[in-house]
């Protein structure tokens, strides 16, 4: 694409023959191209403050000849004089400034020489080039490193000296000339804006001109490419104009004529150039609203063109927009696949902003696989492997994260988010030393980092140093006074201290910031602490107000009566039923795995073993589960991927290849979803149907497949009973076909099936039965659901205290006898037949 007027057709004359006079200027044997020891000349040159290394050298020479191998002479003579302004309108360098640092005589633009190897200024986009593919020709990029040392360049005779650096850059700027126009008169009207706006005090001074919010830098990056500001990260800063204004209605009438003006242009190339140029000068200025109308016009005059999608996708993601922003990001990555070379440079820059998009919409394992796929693209993309080894830490994986963050680190050794990130990794697979390392390292570089501050506040909590612990979350506080959470642990470390009064301040404190009903009911039971001290045997305290108590052998647990449940049963389904509320399964129902198999087109792959399965990536799987789970938030998704990745494909994909089986996963998951427990175990036998290997199996499934669900439903829900002993006792060879009652039998079977589910449906159903004013005799909280009476010594336990063994230590006997209660009528009832018989005991005495 030409420029449309003379002038700049003259103005890239003149850049054409500025790169023939260095080019010239190095071939020093004049043969032509210019050969390794040439080009290292060249990059010393035009970077005269920058002392580099033999290996510096070497590395950015590789890069170059391999990135620029179609413009590599034969014979080794180098790179040739079209290959040079290539790596320039590839926006690689800037030819003013290395011209101006080479000292070399002026260009009379009138008499340079026609253009030499033209470029595509509409293929490639407006950002500067990512650093992998920018590392080739860092002799010239000052956006990836500040190399140069000349003046500061004059690009055309219509720019002018304050041009932004975009509008500026070859092949990636300005095209036409009729867009310099437009982006004057644009500019002219923000500014005017702006100064009504300040004169009314609607916005501060620091609209379009920087960061604004002084605490931005304080916490770890949510994740975002260099293409957008830090104070364009959030949707909370996308909009410090008062959009409300009378002067903001005159501004936006007023771009409606330039943007009548762009549409007017001779060309439809022109008008492209236009609006893109009206889009980079509003979102320049956080006007992403507008900026999103000029890139959505852009995107219907060339709709193949990866730049306006890009960019939509970056103002949409600005206002909180983030399921639009993904969309626009899917367009781009398809558009700049389909672009060859001419695209090749942004890709990895779409591939980040795509992914965090995805996790801002709480999908973090197909953000995972755009991180990763940026890191592959671009090797030396420290902010790809930075936000992969965060998003793998968000989902469980964490020895994934560490080397990925450790590779960030090593790119960037002043990487403080990544620094913090580490440390938190480090922390999650037990070496604390190290961790503590890597989040002091992140405060060194970032005083102010509340993420690590917090985070070392937590792991100083769970080693029991609650005195260092709230030091922490006291700086937090100092940084950020409404950090809830902060306050809430704070509140926490000083009860570790023994500070009740000041524990229950900063409870009060934090419930003051977010009305939560948890902060609410601990408030409660501190005071109920503090009324309630019991006379402790032998004087024994465990410093919070609670009763001493022990721990006691299982076998000293006896029941009164069937109905009560088996203190290890209990411990089983108390875990499951903290993994159901964690990933809130309990909410979905269970016919809807059905609707998703009816509905689901997967098709049959075959694993190592030659068997058929409808196995699908974890990231497709992460989409059929956000529909299952669509009333969630992203943040509570995101907890529940972590959750089930962690648990259950951790086992469905025990060889780590990234796939899991379908049917198996619906299977899985059915007997904890909701509705009746009879139409879960129906749901179950179904998946399994679906799976291939069932298929034409007239309504039943093999005894071997019906053995190995089982064995992977107690791996995933009771992993202390290993499944492989009853596979070795059964054996999971067996050719034989089960019917659906069969399949029942062993699912019920409470030794070697899963009887528990009726556990865990009790559960369910007993989350919100309190037991008016009894409370635990050993956590002293109020008791909901069962409540477990000692027969003999008349105290009672909670769920979670009795499915532990725990018992006060004043009752130390052999054996321990207890009755589980549903409700309080049930206890009442019990009450009045031990009073009836009791009555006609005494009349038979009589």
């Amino acid at each position: 694409m030409a420029l449309s007027a003379s002038a700049a057709s003259a103005g890239r004359g003149s850049r054409a023959e500025k790169v023939r006079r260095i080019f010239e200027r190095f071939d020093a044997n004049g043969d032509g191209g210019l050969d390794r020891e040439e080009m290292a000349a060249l990059v010393v040159a035009v970077n005269p403050r920058v002392k580099f290394s033999e290996d510096q050298i070497s590395a950015i020479l590789d890069e170059v000849f391999r990135t620029y191998a179609e413009f590599i002479l034969p014979d080794g003579r180098g790179l040739s004089l079209p290959g040079l302004l290539r790596t320039y309108d590839d926006g690689a360098g800037d030819v003013d400034r290395d011209f101006l640092a080479l000292s070399l005589p002026a260009v009379d633009s009138e008499a340079s020489s026609p253009e030499i190897a033209p470029g595509d200024a509409a293929g490639s986009p407006s950002s500067p080039p990512p650093s992998g593919a920018a590392v080739a020709a860092s002799l010239l990029d000052d956006h990836v490193k500040p190399l140069g040392g000349g003046a500061q360049p004059s690009v055309s005779s219509r720019a002018a000296a304050a041009a932004p650096a975009w509008a500026t850059s070859p092949n990636h700027g300005i095209a036409f000339d009729s867009s310099w126009g437009l982006l004057d008169d644009l500019e002219i009207l923000v500014k005017r804006l702006r100064s009504k706006q300040q004169r009314k005090g609607s916005i501060d001074g620091s609209v379009g001109g920087g960061a604004g919010n002084s605490n931005f830098d304080s916490f770890s990056e949510a994740g975002w490419s260099r293409e957008i500001s830090g104070a364009a990260d959030s949707a909370s800063s996308a909009a410090p104009w008062d959009e409300t204004s009378r002067d903001y209605l005159t501004f936006v009438k007023e771009l409606a004529v330039l943007r009548t003006r762009a549409d007017a242009s001779r060309s439809r190339e022109e008008a492209f150039d236009n609006h893109m140029v009206i889009g980079r000068a509003l979102s320049e200025h956080r006007l992403f609203r507008d900026a999103l109308a000029s890139f959505r016009r852009a995107c219907e005059l060339q709709p193949t063109d990866v730049r306006p999608h890009f960019r939509a996708g970056n103002c949409l993601y600005a206002l909180g927009r983030h399921a639009e922003a993904k969309e626009e990001y899917l367009l781009a990555l398809e558009a700049a696949e389909a672009g060859g070379s001419q695209s090749a440079d942004i890709l990895p820059q779409i591939h980040v902003n795509l992914g965090i998009a995805m996790e801002a919409e709480g999908m973090v394992l197909g953000a995972c696989e755009h991180y990763r796929e940026a890191a592959i693209l671009c090797p030396s993309h420290a902010r790809a492997l930075k936000l992969l080894g965060s998003a793998l830490f968000g989902v469980g994986e964490y020895r994934a994260a560490e080397k990925a963050l450790e590779e960030a680190i090593f790119l960037k050794p002043d990487y403080a988010d990544a620094h913090c990130d580490l440390g938190s990794a480090l922390h999650a697979v037990g070496d604390d030393d190290r961790a503590i390392q890597e989040f002091q390292k992140a405060i060194d570089l970032k005083p102010g980092h509340v993420d690590a501050l917090y985070n070392l506040g937590g792991l100083n909590m769970d080693a029991g140093r609650f005195v260092r612990a709230a030091e922490m979350y006291t700086r937090v506080l100092s940084i950020r006074p409404n950090h809830w959470r902060a306050q809430l642990n704070k509140a926490v470390a000083l009860l570790g201290q023994g500070e009740s009064e000041e524990a229950k301040k900063a409870l009060k404190e934090a419930f003051k910031m977010t009305q939560r009903v948890e902060v609410y009911d601990a408030i409660s039971h501190l005071k109920t602490l503090q009324k309630k001290r019991p006379k402790l045997s032998k004087g024994k305290d465990d410093g919070q107000g609670e009763e001493a108590y022990v721990v006691v052998e299982a076998s000293k647990f006896k029941r009164v009566g069937r109905k009560t449940t088996l203190r290890q049963d209990l411990a089983n389904a108390l875990d499951i039923r903290a993994f159901e509320r964690m990933t809130k399964l309990g909410h979905c129902d269970v016919e809807l795995l059905r609707k998703e198999m009816n509905e689901t087109d997967v098709p049959v792959s075959y694993s190592g073993t030659g068997i058929p399965e409808k196995s699908i990536r974890k990231a497709a799987l992460e989409v059929i589960l956000r529909r299952l789970l669509s009333f969630l938030k992203p943040d509570t998704f995101q907890g529940a991927i972590k959750a089930i990745n962690e648990r259950i494909l951790s086992v469905l994909d025990a060889p780590g290849s990234g796939r899991v089986d379908l049917g198996m996963f619906f299977a899985i998951i059915a007997p904890i979803c909701s509705g009746p427990v009879e139409r879960r175990k129906r749901v179950v036998f179904d998946a399994l149907l679906w799976r291939p290997a069932s298929e034409g199996s007239n309504g039943q499934i093999r005894r071997s497949d019906a053995l190995t669900y089982i064995k992977l439903l107690r791996a995933v829900y009771i992993p202390t009973h290993g499944a492989s002993d009853m596979l070795e006792m059964h054996g999971e060879s067996d050719p034989t076909m089960v019917s659906y009652t069969e399949f029942l039998e062993m699912f019920n079977d409470p030794d070697w099936g899963f009887g528990i589910l009726s556990t865990l449906v009790k559960l369910e159903e007993s989350d919100h039965i309190r037991h008016g004013r009894h409370t635990c005799s050993i956590c002293r909280y109020p008791i909901i659901g069962s409540r477990f009476k000692e027969t003999k010594h008349s105290f009672s336990l909670c769920n979670r205290c009795y499915s532990e063994g725990k018992v006060p230590s004043a009752f130390k006997l052999e054996e321990y006898r207890f009755k589980e209660y549903g409700n309080e009528s049930e206890a009442l009832i019990d009450k009045c037949m031990c009073f009836n018989l009791h009555s006609k005991k005494l009349e038979t005495d009589a």
